[in-house]
C-alpha cells in the first residue's frame, strides 16, 4: 500500500486524462509485444536450436513461465515497501530489457559456430546465454507486471473515477493488441532464414525485434517521467497479512498446553498484537484463498498451448490456401478468439443463461471453464491419435529397416537370408521399409531374371537404410544409411538426389548445390521448405543442362529422387517418398483452441472479478498476488510431469492432463457449494457500526472469546 507523503502536482489532461497514462498505456503495449513474441517462439528455440528433447524443451518452457508469475510478488514487496512503483518499473525495466538482448545475441548461431562448418561447437555458451536472458526476463516482466496498472491508477483525481475505469479497458486492450500482434509478427521474423555459413531459421530476429520493443517501452516510460504522480513507499498489506497470520499460528502453538478459553476462528489468537478489523479482513481473504487451491491444474493445461500443442503444430499441415502458418503462429487463434467472445458472452451468453432462470454463479462458471479445459485436451488427444496415423514407424533399438529402389530395366527378386523375408520390385518403382532384427540380417540375394547378385552389408541397428539396385551395367547392390530417424524438423522437407545417368553430373535445386554425383551414388539429405523447386542437371561428359519443376513439396516429407536422365532439356525424375508429409491441418487445432478459449473466458475473467469483488478495498493486491501465485504452480505441475512421466504416447498425457483436472474439478465444486458469498463493503460498514456500538457501551467476554466477525472458511 502506498501514501502520497506530498502534494501531488496536476499532470497535463488530454481529451480529460491525465497525458502521463498515454506513455503508460505504449509502454505496456511495447512490453507485451516483448514478452509474448519472445514466449512465442521459445519452445521451438529449444527443441530445433538447443536441440532439446520434447520434455526437456516443455519442462524449461514452463519453469520460465512459473518464475514470471512468482516474481510478482517479489515485485510487489520491493514497490511497496521499499522503491515506489515508478523506480521499481523503470529498474526492472533495465533489468527486462538486458535479458531479451542476452537471449537474443545467444541465439546467433554464426557467433557459435568458430570453425564455419554449420555445427555449434560449444552448445553451452547459447545454453548458458538463454538461461541467463531468460531468467532476468522472468524477475523483469514478474516484478513490474503488479506495478504498471496500479501506477497507472494513481495518475487519476480522486474525482476521475470514470477516467480511470476507461484507462483500465484501455491498458488490456493494449497487453491483448500487443500480444495478438507479436505472436503473428515473430514467427514470421523465425521462419527468414539467415547466417552467413550456414542457413539457419532467424532466431536472432524473433529474439532481437522483442528486445528492441522492451528497450522502445524502457524509453517511452522514462520520456513521461516528468508527468507522473509518483506516490511513496509506505509498506505492504501482504506483509502485514503475513505477519498477522505468523503471529496468530506462533501465539496458538505457545498457548497449546495452557488452559485458555476456546477461540471461534484460529486468527482470532493474533488479536493480542493486531486490530480487529485486520483480522476480519484476512479472513474474508483466507477464505478465497482456500478456494485457490484447485485451480492451478487449470493452468497447468491451459499454458501447454505455448508447448505441448505448438510441437504438435509442428507435426501438422500448415496450408491455408493462400496463407502459410508457422506452427508457433497457431497460438494467435487464442487472443484473436477472446477478443471476439468477451462481448459476446457478457452481452449475449450470460443475458440467455439468466432469462432461462439459471442461477450462473461465478464459481459456478469457473467450473464450467474448468470442465471446458479439460474437454479442450481430450480434443486435442483425438486430433493426436488422427496424426499419430500418419507418423512412420522408425526402427527401434535392435532393429534396422531396409527400402528398395529398382533402378534396372527389369523386375528384380530381392531375399533377404535369414529373415524369409522376400521383395518383388518392378523396374523403376521401390517398396516400403522391411523392419528386422539387426541380428538377423545375413545375406541379401539380389535376383534379375538370369542375373544373380549375393552380397553381404554391414547394417546400423536403430536406423533406416535404401538398398538401390540396378542392371543396367551387371548386377549392382549399394545400401545406403539414410539416417532418418524422425520426421523432419520444423515441418521441412528433406531431399537427396541418386545418379543413374552414366555421366557424372551436377545438381541444383532452389539454388542450392548438390555437387557433383557420379553413377549410382546418392547426395545426403539437404533440407527444404514447402512449395515447387527448380531443379537444374548439368551432365559434365558434353555439357548440357536440363531442368524442370519439381513436385510442390509439403510440411514434414523426405524423398529420394533418382535422376534417370535428360530427354531435350527437360530433367526426368523418379520420386520416391521416404517419410510421407504432414496430412493433418492445422485447422484442426482450432476446436480446441476454441474451448480452452472458452474456458477461459468463463474461468479466468470471472475468477478476476470474483477475487476483486469478495476481497476487502486495502486487500485486492494480496488476492491478486494469489492469483498469480495459482498460474506459477500451475506450471510447476506440467514441468514435474512432463519430467517424471514415462508416457511415450503424447495422447495419453493429454488424456491423464485432462482427466487430473476433472477430479480437481469436483473438489473444487464441492469447495464451492459450501461457500457462502459476502459483500466486504456491508461486511466492513457493520464493523464500523459495531466499533460505534462499543464505544458507547463497553463488549462483554463471554468465555473469555475476543469478538470477532463471524465467516465461514
Amino acid at each position: 500500500m502506498e501514501k502520497n507523503t506530498g502534494p501531488r502536482s496536476r499532470s497535463p489532461g488530454c481529451f480529460g486524462y491525465p497525458l502521463s497514462i498515454f506513455f503508460i498505456v505504449i509502454n505496456e503495449f511495447c512490453e507485451r509485444f516483448s514478452y509474448y513474441g519472445m514466449r512465442a517462439v521459445l519452445v521451438l528455440y529449444f527443441k530445433y536450436f538447443l536441440n532439446w528433447s520434447d520434455n526437456l524443451a516443455t519442462a524449461i518452457y514452463h519453469t520460465f513461465v512459473a518464475l514470471c508469475y512468482l516474481t510478482p510478488i517479489l515485485g510487489a514487496l520491493v514497490a511497496d515497501s521499499w522503491l515506489g512503483k515508478f523506480k521499481t518499473i523503470i529498474s526492472l525495466s533495465i533489468v527486462y530489457t538486458i535479458g531479451q538482448a542476452v537471449l537474443s545475441v545467444g541465439s546467433i548461431h554464426d557467433l557459435l559456430d568458430q570453425d564455419g562448418d554449420g555445427r555449434v561447437d560449444n552448445v553451452a555458451i547459447p545454453i548458458a546465454f538463454s538461461m541467463v536472458g531468460l531468467i532476468l526476463i522472468a524477475f523483469g516482466t514478474g516484478g513490474i507486471k503488479p506495478c504498471v496498472a496500479a501506477f497507472g491508477g494513481d495518475q487519476f483525481e480522486d474525482h476521475q473515477e470514470k477516467q480511470r475505469n476507461r484507462f483500465f479497458s484501455i491498458f488490456y486492450l493494449s497487453i491483448n493488441a500487443g500480444s495478438l500482434l507479436s505472436t503473428i509478427i515473430t514467427p514470421i521474423l523465425r521462419g527468414v532464414e539467415c547466417g552467413i555459413h550456414v542457413r539457419q531459421k532467424c532466431y536472432p530476429l524473433a529474439f532481437g525485434v522483442p528486445a528492441i520493443l522492451m528497450a522502445v517501452a524502457l524509453f517511452v516510460f522514462i520520456v513521461g517521467s516528468t508527468m507522473y504522480k509518483k506516490v511513496q513507499p509506505q509498506g505492504n498489506i501482504m506483509v502485514r497479512v503475513a505477519k498477522c497470520i505468523t503471529f496468530s499460528i506462533g501465539n496458538r502453538f505457545r498457548h497449546r498446553s495452557k488452559q485458555y478459553p476456546k477461540r471461534e476462528h484460529w486468527l482470532d489468537w493474533a488479536s493480542e498484537k493486531y486490530d480487529k478489523r485486520l483480522i476480519a479482513q484476512t479472513k474474508m481473504v483466507l477464505r478465497v484463498l482456500f478456494l485457490y487451491i484447485p485451480l492451478p491444474m487449470f493452468w497447468a493445461l491451459f499454458d501447454q498451448q505455448g508447448s505441448r500443442w505448438t510441437l504438435q503444430a509442428t507435426t501438422m499441415d500448415g496450408d491455408f490456401g493462400p496463407v502459410q502458418i508457422q506452427p508457433d503462429q497457431m497460438q494467435t487463434v487464442n487472443p484473436i478468439l477472446i477478443v471476439i467472445m468477451v462481448p459476446v458472452v457478457d452481452a449475449v451468453v450470460y443475458p440467455l443463461i439468466k432469462k432461462c432462470h439459471i442461477n450462473f454463479t461465478p464459481l459456478r462458471k469457473m467450473t464450467v471453464g474448468m470442465l471446458l479445459a479439460a474437454l479442450a485436451f481430450v480434443v486435442a488427444a483425438v486430433v493426436q491419435v488422427q496424426i499419430d496415423k500418419t507418423i512412420p514407424d522408425f526402427p527401434a533399438a535392435g532393429q534396422s529397416q531396409i527400402k528398395i529402389i529398382n533402378m534396372g530395366n527389369t523386375s528384380a527378386t530381392v531375399n533377404f537370408t535369414g529373415t524369409n523375408q522376400t521383395a518383388e520390385v518392378g523396374p523403376a518403382n521401390s517398396t516400403d521399409y522391411f523392419t528386422f532384427d539387426t541380428a538377423e540380417l545375413k545375406n541379401i540375394d539380389i535376383n534379375f531374371g538370369k542375373e544373380f547378385f549375393n552380397q553381404t552389408f554391414v547394417y546400423v541397428g536403430k536406423e533406416r537404410h535404401t538398398l538401390q539396385i540396378s542392371n543396367r551395367a551387371g548386377v549392382q547392390a549399394e545400401l545406403l544409411v539414410d539416417g532418418l530417424t524422425e520426421k523432419p524438423e520444423q515441418g521441412n522437407n528433406e531431399i537427396r538426389f541418386i545418379n543413374n545417368m552414366d555421366s557424372t553430373i551436377n545438381i541444383t535445386m532452389d539454388g542450392v548445390t548438390f555437387g557433383f554425383v557420379d553413377y549410382f551414388s546418392a547426395t545426403n539429405y539437404t533440407a527444404f521448405q514447402r512449395g515447387e523447386k527448380e531443379i537444374t542437371v548439368t551432365i559434365l561428359s558434353d555439357l548440357r543442362n536440363c531442368s524442370g519443376k519439381s513436385l510442390t513439396f509439403g510440411y514434414g516429407s523426405a524423398y529420394t529422387i533418382v535422376v534417370d536422365g535428360c530427354n531435350s532439356s527437360e530433367v526426368l525424375l523418379n520420386y520416391v517418398e521416404d517419410i510421407q508429409p504432414n496430412t493433418v491441418s492445422m485447422a484442426w487445432q482450432i476446436p480446441q483452441y476454441f474451448i480452452i478459449t472458452c474456458a477461459e473466458v468463463v474461468f479466468s475473467v470471472t475468477g478476476l472479478s470474483f477475487s476483486y469483488d469478495q476481497a476487502p478495498a486495502n486487500m485486492k493486491s494480496v488476492l491478486q498476488a494469489g492469483w498469480l501465485l495459482t498460474v506459477a504452480v500451475g506450471n510447476i505441475i506440467v514441468l514435474i510431469i512432463a519430467g517424471a512421466s514415462k508416457i511415450e504416447e503424447q495422447w495419453v498425457e493429454y488424456i491423464l492432463f485432462a482427466a487430473l483436472l476433472v477430479a480437481v474439478t469436483l473438489v473444487f465444486a464441492i469447495m464451492a457449494y459450501f461457500y457462502t458469498y459476502v459483500d466486504p463493503v456491508e461486511v466492513e460498514a457493520q464493523m464500523v457500526e459495531d466499533e460505534k456500538k462499543r464505544e458507547k457501551e463497553p463488549p462483554s467476554y463471554e468465555n473469555g472469546n475476543a469478538p470477532v466477525l463471524q465467516t465461514q472458511m
